[in-house]
């Protein structure tokens, strides 16, 4: 082999991961994976008297209606599961539920979601998609900025808020 064809040869091997990398990228090849659960929402800012009083904490929102059925006691369980299993960090964490109609929730679900911040809303409109069928994530600035399906994976959320509140310098 030639000198000339040696150097070509290193040549296309070093500049081939580029090139293809480069192809599948605006070919769209591979798709991008994330490392998050939680679907990442186009940051809207809460300004609601609800929102403001928990300023400076991460806060797992739900939305339901006072009358809670079973789904929504699940979801209910689940982000009181996923703060506590936060150890010291459940601390920056607060639960909200906001209660789209005009009920009084069951004393003993009160009882049992205890540490929860409970307000009426009829300001489901903020929330994008089915509000009822969703748990979201508001930043400590007050941003909603996640969601997740009613029936999210609690391991895979407890993942995703470790690393959040390892990277966040804020709430």
């Amino acid at each position: 082999m030639s000198p000339k064809a040696k150097i070509g040869l290193i040549f296309a091997i070093c500049a081939a991961p580029i090139v293809l990398g480069t192809a599948a990228y605006y070919f769209g090849w591979v798709e991008g994976k994330t490392g998050n659960y939680g679907e990442l929402l186009p940051p809207r800012s809460l300004d609601t008297p609800a929102f403001t009083a928990l300023r400076g904490k991460w806060v797992l929102v739900t939305l339901d209606a006072a009358a809670c059925d079973a789904r929504c006691e699940k979801k209910l369980y689940v982000v009181r599961q996923v703060r506590r299993a936060q150890g010291a960090g459940a601390e920056r964490i607060e639960r909200l539920w906001l209660v789209t109609d005009g009920g009084r929730p069951r004393a003993e679900l009160l009882a049992a979601i205890e540490g929860s911040h409970v307000e009426r809303s009829a300001e489901s409109g903020m929330f994008p998609g089915d509000p009822l069928a969703q748990i979201y994530l508001v930043d400590p600035l007050g941003n909603l900025m996640m969601r997740y399906p009613a029936d999210a994976d609690p391991s895979r959320m407890i993942k995703d808020l470790e690393r959040l509140l390892k990277v966040s310098r804020i709430g």
